[in-house]
């Protein structure tokens, strides 16, 4: 059987994921074009995207969004702002995909592919590996980072019977707490109209709320986050969440709604309300109205931080594959 692959531009790109994304899996929303033309305009933009469409006789059996710099190839994004990777391939046509990309990359005098934060659920680890190392391929992959997210049940009281005894406890009486201290509303954003202004109030608690997220949080980072939010919330894929006491927002984060599962992106508080323990509780009423929505997972997505454990996530390892080509 024989492949032919192309270099396409991001207009074909952005126009095949809309006439004929059901063809393909796009499994996360960190490979769609809206997150990808935004992710490039803030980061890439001196580079020219480079999207490898991999054709069976007239079919797209699959879809590789790459950066190429110096011989060195890598899936467009960048560890700190996007969480996961993977390639956009269709199903069982995985081995064959892979097997015509990697030999388009060789005749393309690419040394190297470097890939980073893959689940082990992703296409790359599942077919990319295996197809590499058979063609000959020096393949070394390790752990990169750690996700976590937690499968969610049909009611409220199914998912608190599914933290530890202790935990179950603290959000019973944090949120009785909570609901002592005022009046309190959870607003949702997710119309790009009401972007703007929502960011203003996320982008305040998130420099307040840690000296790190204040660090992270340069005039590059600031654009990006201003112009991803109201791109994703066109796309209808962002949905905010703003958690008030007395129509005072003390907390609030950043989804993504793709699929059954929601992505929490970020988060931010305000700390003249930690006691509340208001940025816990804000993800917690997030999860309580994702399953009242009938999601299916909530991904708490990349780090390690302790109250990711406290509502019930399972640890997912990410992985670092680099493929030598030459």
């Amino acid at each position: 059987m024989s492949y032919t692959v192309t270099e396409e531009n991001f207009d074909w790109f952005a126009s095949y994921c809309e006439e004929h994304r059901h063809e393909l899996r796009w499994d996360i929303p960190f490979v769609l074009p809206p997150w990808i033309k935004v992710w490039w305009q803030a980061f890439a933009s001196e580079d020219n995207p480079c999207f490898l469409a991999i054709r069976q006789e007239d079919s797209v059996i699959g879809i590789a969004p790459l950066l190429i710099r110096d011989r060195i190839a890598s899936i467009t994004g960048s560890p700190d702002v996007c969480d996961y990777a993977d390639f956009i391939v269709a199903p069982e046509k995985e081995t064959d995909f892979f097997q015509a990309l990697l030999d388009s990359l060789r005749l393309r005098k690419v040394n190297l592919l470097d890939l980073r934060s893959l689940r082990p659920d992703s296409i790359a680890i599942s077919s990319l590996v295996e197809t590499a190392r058979r063609l000959g391929c020096q393949v070394s992959c390790q752990k990169d980072d750690i996700s976590l997210e937690v499968d969610l049940p049909v009611t409220w009281d199914e998912y608190l019977q599914l933290l530890a005894t202790k935990q179950r406890h603290e959000i019973r009486r944090k949120l009785r707490r909570l609901e002592e201290a005022g009046d309190i509303s959870y607003r949702i954003i997710d119309k790009a109209d009401s972007v703007s202004q929502f960011m203003d109030i996320f982008l305040r608690m998130f420099v307040e709320s840690r000296e790190d997220k204040a660090t992270f949080l340069t005039e590059q980072m600031s654009v990006f986050f201003r112009l991803m939010t109201r791109t994703m919330a066109e796309a209808k894929l962002l949905r905010a969440g703003v958690l008030e006491i007395d129509s005072k927002p003390v907390a609030a984060i950043i989804t993504f709604d793709y699929n059954d599962t929601v992505y929490l992106y970020n988060s931010a508080y305000d700390p003249q309300y930690s006691a509340l323990s208001v940025g816990v509780l804000s993800k917690a009423l997030y999860i309580k109205d994702s399953i009242q929505r009938g999601k299916k997972r909530f991904d708490f997505m990349k780090g390690g931080e302790h109250y990711k454990y406290h509502l019930g996530g399972r640890e997912v390892s990410l992985s670092r594959c680099q493929i030598v080509l030459s």
